[in-house]
């Protein structure tokens, strides 16, 4: 029993072996997904030592050393913030949507905050200073800018990327925000009282719960995967194709509609028409909320929540594939898994959610402006654009300048911004711009695409270099594989006076293989 320890213990134990916090959820996932295998009984879990110090030596000590050997020793670890956890990466406002591709606070905050150390040498921003992001996405930059005391203006030509930005640091009344949230939950349970998708998923999941348990049982089954006892692809297959019996006989029995009977748009292809009627009873109630703030926060919460609603697999939520009506294996979980009958829970828990990470920003934020305007960056004019809804920040702008930009630029043919958050166009009626996005996926990475992006950036920082101050110091964050910041440097007459290459560890794509970015830094040549 000596080498047996608590879930509690072994957390402790861990944090000091790999020198970072390791929490009891830590280790609880690692006994779930059968990473290490589970020891005790009548409800008393305990963790071998030897097993956790085996996952450990294999998966997390050699991984700096392994990362240096593939991206080479000029590989910056300290910009990995490897010692923060998710719930720090994604804090407050930041997680107050899904958005592809962004970049963590810690790593804005680095070089726009007063700190020094070996690698960043010097201040190069100072209380009151203006910072710009002409690749605004879901405003990462805006948010850490008030926190640390700057004004900071964003820039993107997604129309919804500017909401999600302008919804972060807005300001709210939160006592109306939960007596709307509250009145909206209540019409739509009201609005399933009509409906019998309520009663339908609740003895779908009674059903679910007896045969996952049979056949899937928890951790056990995990584990037995992971030591390849058990063929995962024909078992699962086979106990899916048993369990749609039920699950086709509960359709019948309640009558539940699934495929809508469009499919012209994205709302129409990727939810079950249960959900969909419930998406649009909650936008019409959404639609008539009277204080502008909350109305936009609300609709920024249905928008997570019908992300959270699609009909796909939970191991398809980043790249989906084709719509799920029925029953599956979920690889992710183990299990038999379903799509959803009603968006309640989600609506509720991100209305919760919401209210709490406002409050917990509220109390970081300063009096600072920030504002995301929709356009093109090679050719807006911020002051102008400005100067009838915020004339006190344009005039500001126009005196102090902009003292630098902290952006990270689309890459070359990763992303289609505006079809990562097509169901949000469709449901709030937003243009899209998608001719005007730079580095786009549809466009590809060959030569043609790679001599479009140059151009791209490199008039985005011409444009914008007219609002900055003389000594400016510009960052963008980047993975230069094909070796093109040079050329968007020269065409920009600048230069790089410094290269910050980051491991970066928590991806949201499936491969988790050696990958780094650069911070490029700029001034006027």
């Amino acid at each position: 029993m000596q080498d047996l320890m608590t879930i509690k213990e072994a957390s402790i134990w861990a944090s000091e072996y790999i020198g970072k916090n390791v929490t009891p959820s830590n280790i609880s996932y690692l006994i779930q997904y059968g990473r290490i295998p589970k020891n005790g009984d009548n409800g008393n879990t305990f963790v071998n030592r030897l097993d956790l110090k085996e996952y450990y030596n294999s998966h997390y000590e050699t991984k700096k050393e392994l990362w240096k050997k593939q991206l080479g020793n000029d590989l910056n670890w300290n910009l990995s913030f490897s010692e923060y956890k998710e719930s720090e990466t994604t804090k407050h406002v930041h997680r107050l949507h899904p958005y592809k591709g962004k970049f963590i606070p810690q790593l804005v905050e680095y070089f726009l905050d007063k700190h020094t150390d070996n690698f960043k040498r010097k201040l190069f921003f100072n209380a009151g200073d203006i910072i710009l992001d002409p690749f605004c996405g879901s405003g990462t930059t805006l948010v850490q800018a008030s926190e640390l005391n700057l004004h900071s203006i964003g820039i993107d030509v997604s129309a919804f990327n500017a909401f999600i930005s302008n919804v972060k640091v807005g300001k709210y009344d939160i006592n109306d925000i939960r007596n709307t949230a509250y009145v909206i939950t209540q019409n739509l349970r009201n609005f399933q009282k009509e409906k019998n998708n309520v009663n339908f998923e609740s003895r779908l999941l009674d059903e679910l719960k007896i045969f996952n348990s049979k056949f899937f049982p928890s951790p056990e089954f995990k584990y037995k995967i992971q030591q390849k006892e058990i063929n995962e692809k024909l078992y699962g297959k086979h106990r899916s194709d048993e369990f749609s019996n039920i699950y086709n006989k509960l359709i019948d029995d309640y009558k539940i509609p699934l495929k809508q009977k469009k499919n012209d748009s994205f709302l129409d292809k990727w939810f079950l028409q249960v959900i969909r009627d419930e998406i649009d009873f909650v936008f019409e109630q959404i639609k008539a909320i009277k204080n502008s703030e909350t109305k936009k926060l609300l609709a920024l919460v249905l928008s997570r929540t019908v992300r959270s609603c699609r009909a796909t697999t939970h191991a398809d939520l980043g790249t989906l594939r084709e719509p799920v009506t029925a029953t599956y294996y979920c690889k992710k979980h183990g299990k038999i898994c379903k799509p959803l009958f009603s968006i309640l829970n989600w609506w509720q828990r991100y209305t919760q959610d919401s209210i709490k990470r406002i409050i917990q920003f509220d109390k970081l934020r300063t009096d600072t402006f920030q504002k995301c305007l929709i356009g093109d960056s090679r050719t807006i004019n911020i002051v102008q654009e400005l100067e009838n809804k915020y004339p006190e920040f344009s005039k500001l702008i126009k005196n102090n300048k902009i003292a630098g930009i902290f952006s990270s630029p689309p890459y070359v043919g990763l992303i289609d911004y505006h079809e990562q958050h097509a169901y949000a166009y469709d449901i709030f009626g937003f243009k899209r711009n998608d001719e005007l996005e730079i580095g786009s996926l549809y466009k590809g990475q060959g030569l043609e695409a790679q001599k479009s992006y140059i151009k791209g950036i490199s008039d985005v920082l011409n444009n914008c270099k007219q609002f900055l101050k003389q000594d400016y110091d510009l960052f963008l964050v980047a993975n230069d594989k094909y070796g093109l910041y040079p050329q968007i440097a020269e065409l920009s007459n600048m230069r790089i006076v410094n290269e910050y290459k980051r491991p970066v560890l928590n991806r949201v794509e499936k491969d988790r293989s050696a990958y780094a970015e650069i911070i490029f830094h700029m001034k006027e040549k």
